[in-house]
């Protein structure tokens, strides 16, 4: 007896007659609507909101907690995370393990960086990735690592660390932390008939520019222990994130 057995990654549940799904999370970079990749990096060609000319040398960030919420108040919450590498050209795209019901969500969101939670755990591949926080400042991981150049008033280039992490006052054995840094991304209402991709941008000019018109001559180097330029940061990351389209 020959037995053929067809495997789909959207089925069935014959017991419950439940339509599960996989869903992928793809990222993509642009600068106020032009494509950023890689290969654009390590050359002055972008500018910011204040003017400054900079180049892109690194980027890449942290999401973790993508969470499915249906209107009869039901939560599906995906376990781990996706450390996004624009510098490397590595996990730009995210499927996964858990399958999600089909149906339709009042909203889908994900964490920039991790919450305070799931900031405290040790992850092995995030420690060899060196993506730890100094004890100093509290530890647990960064948000995000972005580095570049910029022409300063000299018309120099001058290097800058824009690096995401949790706020902290008081750098040594007891930091304190005036405000969660880590924020949610809100990718609206949807409707999963099937296997489903959501493409999603980061604006990376915005980091620089809503609310906090940022002037890299003033904050460009030691923004980690600076918990004034970590919550300009959060402020300013509100907008930076936009669901680009959604495939069934």
């Amino acid at each position: 007896m020959i037995l053929l057995i067809t495997f789909s990654s959207c089925h069935e549940d014959n017991d419950d007659k439940i339509t599960l799904a996989n869903v992928t999370f793809n990222f993509s970079h642009n600068w106020d609507g032009t494509s950023v990749t890689n290969s654009d990096f390590n050359s002055i060609k972008f500018t910011n909101e204040k003017g400054n000319q900079l180049s892109i040398e690194r980027l890449r960030y942290l999401i973790s907690k993508i969470t499915f919420y249906k209107s009869d108040g039901s939560i599906t919450e995906i376990d781990g995370y996706n450390l996004v590498d624009v510098t490397n050209n590595e996990n730009l795209s995210f499927s996964p393990a858990a399958f999600i019901t089909t149906g339709s969500y009042n909203d889908v969101t994900f964490t920039f960086g991790f919450n305070n939670e799931d900031n405290s755990k040790n992850y092995t591949d995030l420690n060899t990735a060196s993506w730890n926080v100094p004890e100093m400042l509290g530890g647990g991981y960064h948000y995000m690592q972005f580095d570049g150049k910029f022409l300063n008033g000299s018309n120099e280039e001058q290097g800058f660390n824009y690096h995401a992490i949790r706020a902290a006052d008081n750098p040594g054995e007891n930091p304190t932390f005036p405000q969660d840094t880590f924020f949610n991304v809100s990718l609206g209402a949807i409707t999963i008939a099937s296997n489903t991709t959501f493409n999603i941008e980061m604006n990376i000019a915005e980091w620089f520019k809503n609310p906090n018109t940022w002037d890299l001559n003033a904050l460009n180097q030691m923004l980690m222990p600076n918990s004034s330029a970590q919550i300009m940061m959060y402020e300013n990351g509100q907008n930076v994130f936009s669901l680009k389209s959604v495939n069934q």
